[in-house]
Parts: structure tokens; sequence; C-alpha cells
């Protein structure tokens, strides 16, 4: 199940002049007659009160997750903000056990809509050019930089990217492609964590990860960028 708490001691609000009482953990279990004769006393105690902390996910606890437990988790994801304009997130699609590996940019218009990667016009582009090379949208698995649409199609902030990174990092451990096409400057500079402009990466064969995934960077599709804009 998704972690998205902790215990925390809390304590209750009173005036200064109360005495509070700090149990040990054999006073816990105090009956009803104890407490009540404690609070005739003026005495209040220390309560454990679960809190909702959604941000409570760590990378190493990611870097655990299977699929089902990671889907549930980027769908319940409220790190950066973005889930308060988002229509739902777009999480990926494809073969789990993909050898390509495609990664763009962040959803679109589109995307936002029906929860997939890649749909409307870049999503035809982008199968023309699978095309191209031999395979079909069902032989690759698609996957964004950003779980969740931008407003207004803008670029994804860097802190955004980094709040999904441990996403989409745990993805690529889970899929174990033989290469990654980064489609785009965007996809590209943040996967690589580069600042190199995108016509100076053409041509050059990348890695990625601790297994060492070469990544081939590809133009935007479309005129552009990946994404749909309205």
């Amino acid at each position: 199940e998704i972690y998205m708490g902790d215990w925390s001691s809390d304590v209750c609000s009173s005036d200064l002049s109360a005495r509070h009482f700090d149990p040990r953990p054999g006073d816990l279990s105090m009956g009803a007659q104890q407490n009540d004769h404690l609070e005739q006393l003026g005495v209040q105690r220390y309560a454990l009160r679960s809190t909702t902390v959604p941000e409570g996910i760590t990378p190493n606890e990611v870097a655990l997750m299977d699929w089902a437990t990671l889907k549930r988790q980027v769908a319940a994801c409220t790190r950066c903000g973005l889930q308060t304009t988002r229509t739902q997130t777009v999480f990926g699609v494809g073969d789990e056990n993909a050898e390509w590996l495609v990664i763009g940019e962040a959803p679109g218009a589109d995307e936002d809509a029906q929860g997939e990667p890649f749909v409307g016009r870049a999503g035809q582009l982008l199968n023309n050019m699978l095309k191209g090379i031999g395979l079909e949208r069902s032989q690759v698995y698609i996957a964004n930089i950003l779980k969740c649409r931008p407003p207004n199609n803008r670029e994804p902030r860097p802190e955004e990217a980094a709040h999904c990174t441990p996403y989409l990092e745990r993805q690529v451990a889970l899929i174990k492609p033989r290469i990654i096409l980064a489609v785009g400057r965007i996809a590209a500079q943040n996967l690589l964590q580069t600042d190199t402009p995108i016509g100076r990466m053409r041509g050059r064969v990348y890695h990625f990860g601790p297994g060492s995934i070469p990544v081939v960077v590809y133009m935007e599709i479309g005129r552009a960028s990946c994404r749909e804009r309205v």
C-alpha cells in the first residue's frame, strides 16, 4: 500500500497553568476510570495522532515499488502542486518489458484528457516515426518527464521534473529497456541532466542510469515540442 503518513505526538491545547502528563508506554492502556480521575485533577495527556503527509514518500521507497504500487502512488501524487490543474496523471503506456523506451516532455491537452502519453497529433507523428524504424506503438513503452500537464502547456519547471524523477527512474528499472529514445530538448536535457543544446546532442549516444542504457536524442515531434499546444 502507499505510505502517505506518519505518527506524531500532539499536545492537547490547554491553559498554560494546566499540568501535563507524558505517559510511558505502559500508561497508554489506562482504563476509562483512570482517565476520568486524571481529567478531574486537571491533568491532560499527550495523544498520538495520525497525520497525512503526501510528500512522505522517499526516493528509496519509490525504488522498491512494483508496477501496481507505483501507478497508485503517481495517481495520488501532490508533490509539485500540478494536481490542482491536472485532469488526471499520465503514467505511461505500452509493453512493460519493451526493449525500446520512449520518453517525452510532459502531457498536453489530449494526454491530460485521455490519461495516455503521445495521443492526438503528437501521437500520430510518433506512431509514424516508430513505423519508420520498424516498430509498432504496442512494442515500445512510452512515458514522460512529467506525469501531469503544466498549465497552458508551459515548459516543465526544474522542481516539477525533480519531483517526478524517482517515478521515471523506477519505470526504467522495471522495464529494463535496451535503448531509450529521448524525444525533444526538454526530455533529453532533463533525462541526461545537461543544458547542452539539442542540436549538439543529435547523432551522439549517451547513457542513462546504473545500467548505462544507451540514450538516443530525437528532435521534437511536430513544430516545437512533443506536446499538443492549444
